[in-house]
């Protein structure tokens, strides 16, 4: 049953909320700037 048990091997203390933080940061910058470009694009398509 060792393949079952990989969730409870401990990680670093001081890395473990970093890499989560990043990828959370850069999925919300990606949305805005997606959400911004919709703006543009159907302003300039509509006007």
């Amino acid at each position: 049953m060792r393949e079952f048990s990989d969730d409870n091997e401990p990680q670093e203390p001081d890395t473990v909320g970093a890499p989560k933080f990043g990828r959370l940061l850069i999925v919300l910058v990606l949305a805005v700037l997606l959400i911004v470009a919709i703006t543009f694009a159907s302003e300039a398509y509509f006007s």
